[in-house]
C-alpha cells in the first residue's frame, strides 16, 4: 500500500550578500522554531508568518573554523552545512535504503542560496556530495547476502533543452524525453555511470561542471537561468530472495525564480522569452494544481506534460516519491517582494501529497513482463503492416518500443561487475588525466575561469605550454574557446624566456585588468583577463611567481568592477562620498552593483546585434544621476539602456528590467541562429525592434518663489541631461498677471505671501525659446517637445512640436488661475521649482498632446490650479459651473 504524506518543507535564510550590505539593507526575515516571519519594509507594522516542517537561520551567529567550515559562534540559533543535511540529507539516506524514490528539490531567487545549500562552496559541503559520500559509506557495512548496484547522472534544462553534462559532446536541440510504461518519462540517450566509490561521483561533479561551465558559454547562457538534475539510482540486490528493491534519488537546483515574475509593469510590448522561463512557470501551475487537489478541489488537468522539467519531476509532485523542498531566500528588505513570493511557493507546495510505495521487484518476473509486452508490440506492426496503409509515426513508434524493451531486457541480464568493466578504463583515463593536470599545475602558466556562479568559477583550466598558444573558436588552436565575441583565430599567448605576453588578434576584444589592449601585453602573475564579450579568466603565473595569496578576491564582480572603472564609471563618479563620514552612499551602492551587473549582458546583446545585422548599440546610462524633484530633493537613481540605431540614429530608453526580458528574447533568436535555423522574425516578434518613441532628452528647474511675491522672473537655465551634462538652454518667463492678461508691475509686489491667502492669484509661464540642442544638432530629421506640470495639475501640458531647428522658437504663454490662494499653494509657490523637460521626437513617433483636454478651464480660457474639493460652497458652485461650461466648449 502506498504511504501518503506531503511533501516536506523547509526554509533557509543566508547571510547579506555584498550587494546588500553596501546597499545598507535590513533585515526583514525573524524564524521562531519553525515558523518564518517577514516584515514589510515600506509598512513595519505588517508582517505575515509562514510555518514549514523546518525553518533555518543562516543569517547570523557563525564563524569560521580553522578547516573553513562555517559554524555557530555559540548561538544554537545558527543553522549550517552540518545541520541541513542532519536533518534534510539523512532523510533522503533513510528513504533511499527503505526503497522509496527520494526528490529534494532547491527554489529560490538568483543569489538566495540554493546551490550553497545543494552542492556547497569549498570546505562547506552541501547535501548533494554528502548524501552521495554517506551512500557509500553505508555500503561497507551492510552484510554480504546483498548486491549494491549505484549509476550516476547530471543534466541541465536550459531552454526546454537537455543537456547530459557527463556527455563529451553536445547534441544538437538536446536530448529527448520519452515516456515508458514502467518508468514514466525519462531522457533518451542519458549517460548512466555505475560508481562503486564516492571518488568517482566527486570525478563525475567536477566533469558535470566543466560540461556545464562549456556549455553556458556555448550558448550564452547563466547558470541561473538553468536548472540542474542528478540523478542517482541506488539498486539493492537480495542475492538469496532474487528480489530487486530500487530507489531513484533526484537531487534538483532549480533556476532563479525571479524569471517567473511579469515584465507587464515594465510596458515592454513583448513577454518574457516563453521558452526559458516555461519549466518554471509549469512547475508553478502544477504546484498549483496539485495544491487544490489536495484540499478536495475538482481539478480537470495537471500539466505535467507542458514543460522539459515538470516532466521528469512527475513522480516526485503528487507521484511516488518522498520529496523535499528546501526554499533559500534573501534576509534583504530590497528583496522582499522576491522572498515573499518564494515563501508563498513554499507554502503551496507543503500541501502537496504524494503516495510513496517501496520499489521491490521480482526481477525474472520483470523480464517475462517485458517479453510478453514485446509480444503484444509486434502483433500491433503485423496488423499495422496487413492493412496496407501503414502508419509512418505509429510504425517508428511501436519500434523504438521494442527496442527500448530489449535494451531493458539486456540491461537487467548483464552483471553488475560486466558494466562497471565497460566503464573502468574511463575511469582510469579520467583519474590520469587528473594527476597530469596537476603536473602541468605545478610546471607551467594557466588561466582559471570566472564565472557569475561561483560553483562554476575555477572549474576550467588552460595550460599555456612553452612557445605560442592560440585561443579562439577554431578546433586547431590550442586552447579552444567558444563564446560571444571569440573569433576562430581570437589571440596568442606566448610562453618564452621566462615571461608570458598576450597578443589579440586584428579586431578581437581582449582586456587585461580592465584596460582594451591592442598589442603585445606582458602578463602578470594574477592579472585579470577577459577575451571576446565577457569570457573572463584569471591569469596564474610560472611556478616561480606565485604566492599564497588567497584567490577568492578576484571573483566575477572584481572583473566587471575593475572594466567599469576603466570606463570611468565609479561610486565616486555616482557621487558616493558623503561630507560627513565619507561612507558611501546606499544606494548609489546598489545603482553601482547593478551597473556592474548588466555591463556583461550588455556587451552581449552588442555582440549578439553585430552577428545578427541588427545594427543596433546597447549603452548603459544612470538615469537621474543629476536630477532632483520640485524641492530639489535628489532623484532615486537608476540604470537604464540607451539604444541607438546605428544607420537611422533612432534611439529608445529601455528600463532595467525591460532589457534583460529582452536579452532572454535575444538569446533565444541567436541560439537558433547559431544552429543554423532561419532568424527571420516578424517585425511585431523581433525583440530587437520597438515602434519609434519619444526620448527624455533633460530637465531644468525654475524656481517660483517670485510668483509668491508678484514679481515677474526672466530665466535663462540649461536643460541637463540624465548626466548632469547640458543638453540645451531654454529661456522662460514666469509673470504675475490679471484675470485678463496683464502683466502686474513692481506696484503690485507684496511683501508676505499671505497677503495672497484666500484671494484670486493669476500668472503666465511663456516658454520663449530652446537654444543649442544637442538633439537637433546631432541627427537630422528630429523634433522636440517642452513639458511641465503646474501644482497639482492632473497632467503635464505641452508645447507645440518643432522640427529641424537647432534654436527653435517656442513662443507658446499659457494663463493659470488660482481661484483662492490656499496656504498650500502658496507654500508650493515658495519652496518649488517648475521642472522644464525636454522631449526628444523623431521622425515615426507619436507627439506629446498639447490640447488643455482634461484640465479644468476658467470662464476666461485660463487654467484652474485650486483643489475643487479645498474650495469655498460659492466657489463649489462656479467649478460646477465651469465643468459645465467647459464640456460644452471642448
Amino acid at each position: 500500500m502506498p504511504n501518503v504524506d506531503s511533501v516536506k518543507v523547509a526554509v533557509r535564510v543566508r547571510p547579506f550578500s555584498q550587494r546588500e550590505k553596501d546597499a545598507g539593507s535590513k533585515c526583514v526575515i525573524s524564524m521562531n522554531s519553525n515558523s518564518t516571519s517577514i516584515y514589510d519594509p515600506r509598512n513595519p507594522g505588517h508582517m505575515k508568518t509562514f510555518t514549514f516542517d523546518l525553518a533555518y537561520w543562516s543569517h547570523s551567529g557563525f564563524l569560521k573554523d580553522k578547516n573553513g567550515m562555517l559554524v555557530s559562534a555559540g548561538s544554537n540559533s545558527y543553522a549550517g552545512q552540518r545541520e541541513v543535511f542532519r536533518d534534510l540529507g539523512e532523510g533522503v539516506l533513510e528513504n533511499a535504503w527503505q526503497g522509496y524514490n527520494a526528490t529534494l528539490l532547491a527554489y529560490g531567487q538568483t543569489g538566495s542560496g540554493k546551490s550553497y545549500s545543494m552542492i556547497g562552496y569549498g570546505a562547506n559541503r552541501g547535501i548533494v556530495p554528502v548524501v552521495c559520500e554517506e551512500l557509500f559509506k553505508a555500503i561497507q557495512n551492510q552484510e554480504k547476502n546483498k548486491q549494491y548496484q549505484i549509476t550516476f547522472s547530471m543534466l541541465e534544462i536550459y531552454n526546454e533543452q537537455v543537456t547530459d553534462l557527463l556527455s563529451k559532446t553536445r547534441k544538437p536541440g538536446g536530448l529527448k524525453i520519452r515516456e515508458d510504461q514502467q518508468q514514466g518519462f525519462y531522457v533518451d540517450g542519458l549517460k548512466l555511470v555505475p560508481c562503486d566509490n564516492y571518488a568517482q561521483i566527486e570525478r563525475l561533479m567536477e566533469q558535470g561542471n566543466k560540461m556545464r561551465t562549456t556549455a553556458t558559454t556555448i550558448m550564452n547562457a547563466t547558470s541561473s537561468r538553468s536548472h540542474m538534475v542528478i540523478t542517482i539510482q541506488f539498486k539493492q540486490i537480495f542475492l538469496g530472495e532474487a528480489i530487486t528493491k530500487q530507489s531513484v534519488i533526484n537531487l534538483v537546483d532549480l533556476a532563479g525564480s525571479e524569471r517567473q515574475k511579469s515584465s507587464g509593469s515594465e510596458k515592454d510590448r513583448l513577454k518574457e522569452g516563453t521558452r526559458v522561463n516555461l519549466s518554471l512557470t509549469t512547475l508553478g501551475n502544477v504546484i498549483s494544481a496539485l495544491a487544490e487537489v489536495a484540499t478536495g478541489k475538482k481539478v480537470l488537468h495537471i500539466p505535467y506534460r507542458d514543460s522539459v522539467l515538470t516532466k521528469l519531476l512527475q513522480s516526485a509532485l503528487g507521484g511516488n516519491s518522498r520529496t523535499i523542498m528546501i526554499a533559500a531566500v534573501s534576509p534583504a528588505d530590497i528583496c522582499y517582494e522576491e522572498t515573499l513570493s518564494t515563501l508563498r511557493y513554499a507554502e503551496r507546495t507543503k500541501k502537496i501529497r504524494n503516495k510513496a510505495v517501496v520499489n521491490t521487484s521480482p526481477t525474472e518476473k520483470l523480464i517475462r513482463e517485458l517479453k510478453a509486452e514485446n509480444n503484444k508490440l509486434l502483433s500491433r506492426l503485423a496488423g499495422l503492416g496487413n492493412m496496407g496503409t501503414l502508419v509512418a509515426d505509429e510504425t517508428q513508434e511501436l519500434r523504438y518500443l521494442l527496442a527500448e524493451n530489449e535494451r531493458q531486457i539486456q540491461n537487467i541480464q548483464v552483471a553488475w561487475e560486466s558494466r562497471l568493466e565497460e566503464t573502468r578504463g574511463e575511469w582510469e583515463q579520467q583519474y590520469t588525466a587528473l594527476a597530469q593536470e596537476r603536473r602541468m599545475m605545478e610546471t607551467f602558466p594557466y588561466l582559471l575561469n570566472i564565472n557569475e556562479d561561483p560553483q562554476l568559477s575555477w572549474v576550467l583550466k588552460h595550460f599555456i605550454q612553452n612557445g605560442s598558444c592560440d585561443v579562439g573558436q577554431s578546433t586547431s588552436n590550442a586552447i579552444i574557446l567558444r563564446g560571444l565575441g571569440i573569433l576562430d583565430k581570437h589571440a596568442t599567448f606566448t610562453n618564452a624566456d621566462g615571461k608570458v605576453t598576450l597578443t589579440p588578434g586584428d579586431k578581437c576584444k581582449a582586456f587585461v585588468n580592465g584596460v582594451l589592449i591592442t598589442g603585445k601585453t606582458k602578463l602578470q602573475h594574477l592579472d585579470r583577463v577577459i577575451l571576446g564579450s565577457n569570457s573572463a579568466f584569471l591569469y596564474v603565473g610560472l611556478p616561480a611567481e606565485r604566492t599564497d595569496e588567497d584567490l577568492s578576491r578576484y571573483d566575477y564582480d572584481f572583473f566587471q568592477s575593475e572594466l567599469a572603472a576603466a570606463e570611468g564609471f565609479s561610486t565616486d563618479k555616482l557621487g558616493a562620498a558623503s561630507s560627513k563620514d565619507s561612507r558611501a552612499d546606499p544606494s548609489i551602492l546598489a545603482v553601482f552593483h547593478d551597473y556592474i551587473k548588466l555591463m556583461p549582458l550588455v556587451a552581449e546583446v552588442n555582440q549578439m546585434s553585430e552577428e545578427l545585422k541588427k545594427d543596433l548599440t546597447f549603452e548603459l546610462k544612470v538615469k537621474n544621476l543629476a536630477a532632483s524633484d520640485s524641492r530639489g530633493y535628489d532623484l532615486q537613481k537608476e540604470i537604464i539602456v540607451k539604444v541607438t540605431h546605428v544607420t537611422t540614429n533612432q534611439v529608445w530608453i529601455w528600463s532595467k528590467a525591460k532589457f534583460i526580458n529582452r536579452k532572454f528574447l535575444m538569446e533565444e533568436l541567436y541560439q537558433r541562429f547559431r544552429e543554423g535555423e532561419d532568424t527571420h522574425v516578424n517585425q511585431d516578434s523581433d525583440p530587437f525592434w520597438d515602434p519609434v518613441e519619444v526620448v527624455h532628452l533633460g530637465s531644468a528647474h525654475v524656481w517660483l518663489q517670485s510668483l509668491a511675491y508678484c514679481l515677474q522672473l526672466e530665466e535663462q537655465t540649461e536643460l541637463l541631461n540624465s548626466e548632469g551634462l547640458e543638453e540645451a538652454v531654454v529661456v522662460i518667463n514666469l509673470s504675475p498677471c490679471s484675470r485678463d492678461g496683464r502683466i502686474l508691475g513692481e506696484d503690485d509686489m507684496v511683501i508676505d505671501p499671505l497677503e495672497l491667502l484666500g484671494r484670486r492669484v493669476d500668472f503666465q509661464i511663456h516658454i520663449v525659446e530652446c537654444l543649442g540642442v544637442k538633439w537637433l544638432r546631432d541627427a537630422a530629421g528630429r523634433g522636440i517637445q517642452i513639458g511641465y506640470r503646474v501644482y497639482d495639475l492632473p497632467r503635464s501640458l505641452y508645447t507645440k512640436p518643432v522640427w529641424k531647428n537647432v534654436n527653435p522658437k517656442i513662443e507658446e504663454t499659457v494663463h493659470f488661475s488660482a481661484l483662492n490662494a490656499s496656504y498650500e499653494f502658496l507654500n508650493y509657490l515658495q519652496k518649488n521649482a517648475l521642472i522644464v523637460d525636454l522631449w526628444g521626437l523623431q521622425e515615426g513617433c507619436t507627439e506629446m498632446d498639447c490640447s488643455l483636454d482634461g484640465l479644468l478651464l476658467a470662464p476666461e480660457g485660463t487654467i484652474m490650479v485650486d483643489d475643487p474639493k479645498a474650495l469655498t460652497a460659492n466657489d463649489a458652485g462656479l467649478v460646477s459651473a465651469l465643468t459645465y461650461i467647459t464640456e460644452m466648449t471642448f
